[in-house]
């Protein structure tokens, strides 16, 4: 049961790892969307919010400051989900449906983050 759980952090913390590194390295491809949301200092926000779900991805994985990792996860997760996916205010229904997913996708992982708060601590195969 170890191994299950060090590959969950693995698979858990690498999605918010590479998802990070993307919204740091190619935040200019994502501007447009963002400015489209309504987002203030769109490349600023992509950045900021690429490092806290890099930093927190990465604290999953070496199970280190677990409940900061969860906090920077959440946070991300919680922000971006009523501000980029608020598929309710959606009038094309194909935008609708995708931000339904996207919604229902990080409301998820937000859930999954809140589990880890419970299991205790040090981790098995921690830094």
């Amino acid at each position: 049961m170890d191994f299950l759980f060090l590959l969950g952090r693995v698979i858990y913390g690498g999605f918010f790892i590479m998802n990070g590194l993307s919204h740091v390295m190619k935040s200019d491809s994502m501007v447009g969307y963002a400015q489209s949301k309504g987002v203030k200092s769109p490349k600023m926000m992509i950045v900021f919010s690429g490092l806290l779900i890099l930093l927190g991805g990465l604290g999953i994985l070496l199970g280190v400051y677990i409940q900061i990792s969860v906090l920077f996860i959440g946070l991300f997760l919680v922000i971006v989900s009523f501000k980029m996916h608020n598929f309710w205010k959606a009038t094309d229904p194909q935008a609708k449906m995708m931000d339904m997913i996207q919604f229902n996708k990080n409301m998820a992982l937000f859930g999954a983050g809140l589990m880890f708060l419970q299991i205790p601590q040090p981790w098995i195969y921690s830094v």
